[in-house]
Parts: structure tokens; C-alpha cells; sequence
């Protein structure tokens, strides 16, 4: 059975392997998190910097990874480095259930992050190498719409395994020897597709007309998706960092936290799937819809206290999201006007997205003590608010820009 790409057709079996990589694009951190609460029972006399540099060091790392990975990807040795950073991935996995120290976890979190970072973006990248047109676009869809429920598949399965031995949420970080054993049917992939080499047919990217372009880079459109790719980030992130604070503040049942984070991955996950359907239905318009269904989740979060407000307001502002990054990632691979550099274009503006995640509350803490604000939960939501209320209104002035045209 073939599958249609928008160039030649390729096996299903392909597919299959190019779209395993995404199961494990957004497990770093995943297991270590459910712990944090716990390490001075598990490991008497750790460290508030030892905390902290067991959350850092390997989101810090994924950075300089990714830049390294769009640099590896103009090799003709991808294959190679998707293999190798799958064995550390899984290498990692395996270290995780027999460490025994606070520094033995600190160093297998920073070999992780070394593995994770080098392959998130071949996990895109390989997609946009073997698909063009509408198809790439589809693809695109079903790749976040993975990395996203295995991300609230996981996060569940940590849920119920960290009740037992402490070692045993790690056994999520078994899961890259899925893609690993799957890895010999990406030889299949035709050379010229894999590097690049099929000319300019075989790629949807263009020359930007005004003449911007800089050596193989629009700077314009690249630019452009960065910045828009990291406000999302940062204006949905706001979840992740500050609902917990908010069900502790309100007196709710410490398992909403949980719940709400499940929703807003689960509408993430939901219009990655339904991504043709969604952009038929509100065509050029859909980032506006999308944009406003983000906002409509932040009011919720911001204005009304209620379990009920928090439940809708993850769906929202997950549906939203959901919407904009595989837009955005085939926004990525349009920024560049030759094939081979796809992945590296991916890789740069997957760097907007991790640094959206570590700034975010670097961000509104500042901003909160520079306006002398109240509150910092309560700030924190209003913020957000008004922040994607303006970015909704140049979304609806800009809407036949580039960067927010969804085709």
C-alpha cells in the first residue's frame, strides 16, 4: 500500500517509521516532573540548585542541540544521526531505572536532552523532505497530532506509575526503541528526496518576490514564523506554569491540575488529525479563529474562578494551539528556497518554541515587578489576555500575510 506525498508515492511502512519519531519529541522532563515534590524523601540532603539544574541543564541543552541538528541535517548522514540519538534517547531510558544518586540523574537528563534536542527536528524535518504541497501540510498535522497524545498518554501513565517505586515513571523513556527498531525502512526514502537533490520541483519552497531573500533563507518569512511561533508558545505555556498555583490558591483537589493539563494536550492533539477539515471550513481565516479561541481560553482562566472556567479555558487555548503549530511548522519549511535546508529552517524556529518555555515566567515576573502588579497568578492570566488580544488584532490586520495564511 502507497501513500500519496505530492511527489512519488512511498510504502506505508515509511510513513509508519518517519511518524514514530514523533512519539518521542515531547517526553523530556515528563518523568522527573511528577518527582521534584519528593527528591529530598528520595535523596536526603539535595540541593535547591541540584533542583533546579535537574529541570534546567536539559532544556537548556535541547537548544544548541536543535541548531545542531539543522547544521548535521545538510550532511548525507541523517539516517546516521537519527539512529544515534535514538540510542541515547533509549540508552537514557534504560540509565534512568538503575541510578541511584541525585548527580547520576542530573547527568542521564542532560545526555537526554542531547538525544531529544538533535532529533525533534528530523521528526519534521523527514516530513518535509518526502512531502510536498497540501500533503506535507496534512502530514504536519498528524505529527503534532502524535507528539501530542503520546504526551497526555504518558503524562497518565507517570500519573498512576509514581505512586509505586520511584524508578518506575522513567520506563516512558523506553519508548524511542519503538522508533529505533523502526529506523532500517527510512533507507527507503529516495536519496534525492532525503538530501535534497531533486531540484526545484521537488519542493513547494519559492523565491520571495520582493527580493529579501538572503543565500538560501527569506529572512522575512523566517523571522516572521519565529516570532509568531514563540507568542503562541508563550501565551499557552501560561498553563503549565501557573494552574497549579491557581488550584492550590482556590482550595480545589490537587487532581486538577492534572486534568486540566490533560485537556489542553488532548485539544492540541485533536486538530492535528482534523487540520484539512478545519482550514476547509475557515479557510484563509483559520488562525483567526484560532487566535480567538486562544483568547477565549485565557478569559476564562483570567476573570472567572470556577473548575468548570479552567476545563473549557484548556480547550480553548489547546484547540487553538493546536491549530497554529503544524501551520507553523509548514510555515518553517517555506522560509528557505532550496529543499536541502528544511530541517535546519525547522530547527531554528523549534528553538523560538523551547525558549518560549524557559522565558515564560522569566517574563511575566519581570513585567510583574517593573508594574509593581498584585498577585502573580492572577497577573499572570490578565496579562496573557491583553498580550494575545493585540497579537489577535495584527492576526486579523495581517491575515493575508504569509506567515498567518494557513495554505
Amino acid at each position: 500500500m502507497n501513500v500519496n506525498t505530492g511527489k512519488s508515492p512511498i510504502a506505508i511502512s515509511i510513513l509508519v517509521a518517519i511518524l514514530s519519531l514523533s512519539l518521542v519529541v515531547n517526553l523530556p522532563g515528563l518523568a522527573v516532573t511528577p518527582m521534584l515534590g519528593t527528591l529530598a524523601k528520595i535523596f536526603p540532603g539535595t540541593t535547591q540548585l541540584e533542583k533546579q539544574l535537574l529541570t534546567m541543564l536539559p532544556n537548556l541543552l535541547i537548544i544548541p542541540c536543535l541548531l545542531l541538528a539543522g547544521r548535521l541535517s545538510l550532511s548525507h548522514h541523517k539516517l546516521t544521526v537519527i539512529t544515534v540519538s535514538l540510542v541515547v534517547y533509549s540508552l537514557c531510558g534504560i540509565a534512568y531505572l538503575f541510578a541511584t544518586s541525585m548527580v547520576q540523574l542530573i547527568i542521564i537528563s542532560c545526555m537526554l536532552g542531547i538525544g531529544a534536542g538533535i532529533l525533534i527536528p528530523f521528526s519534521t524535518g523527514l516530513i518535509a523532505d518526502t512531502f510536498a504541497g497540501p500533503e506535507r501540510m496534512r502530514q504536519m498535522g498528524y505529527q503534532s497530532a502524535i507528539s501530542n497524545l503520546t504526551l497526555v498518554v504518558a503524562t497518565y501513565a507517570v500519573g498512576l506509575l509514581s505512586h509505586g517505586n520511584w524508578h518506575l515513571p522513567f520506563i516512558v523513556y523506553l519508548i524511542p526503541i519503538v522508533p529505533l527498531a523502526l529506523t532500517p525502512l527510512l533507507k527507503k526514502i529516495p536519496d534525492c528526496d532525503l538530501y535534497g537533490e531533486c531540484g526545484n520541483s521537488s519542493s513547494a519552497q519559492t523565491s520571495d518576490n520582493s527580493g529579501e531573500g538572503t543565500g538560501k533563507f527569506i529572512m522575512s518569512r523566517l523571522i516572521a514564523t519565529i516570532a509568531v511561533y514563540f507568542f503562541v508558545t508563550y501565551s499557552s505555556i501560561v498553563i503549565s506554569y501557573y494552574c497549579p498555583f491557581l488550584v492550590e490558591k482556590e482550595n480545589w483537589s490537587t487532581d486538577i491540575a492534572g486534568t486540566v493539563t490533560a485537556i489542553f494536550f488532548f485539544f492540541t492533539f485533536v486538530p492535528g488529525f482534523a487540520l484539512k477539515p478545519i482550514i476547509t471550513t475557515f479557510g484563509k481565516n483559520t488562525l483567526v479563529y484560532a487566535v480567538i479561541s486562544l483568547l477565549i481560553g485565557l478569559s476564562l482562566f483570567a476573570f472567572i474562578r470556577a473548575e468548570w472556567a479552567m476545563f473549557f479555558g484548556a480547550a480553548f487555548m489547546g484547540f487553538g494551539y493546536g491549530i497554529y503549530q503544524p501551520i507553523i511548522y509548514n510555515k518553517a519549511t517555506l522560509t528557505v528556497t532550496s529543499p536541502r535546508k528544511s530541517t535546519l529552517a525547522l530547527s531554528i524556529v523549534l528553538v523560538a518554541n523551547y525558549a518560549a518555555i524557559a522565558l515564560t515566567p522569566v517574563i511575566i515576573d519581570g513585567l510583574r515587578s517593573a508594574l509593581n502588579a498584585g498577585e502573580i497568578i492572577a497577573f499572570a492570566f490578565k496579562l496573557n489576555f491583553i498580550l494575545t488580544l493585540v497579537f489577535a488584532i495584527v492576526v486579523v490586520i495581517k491575515r493575508k500575510s504569509f506567515v498567518f495564511t494557513p495554505d
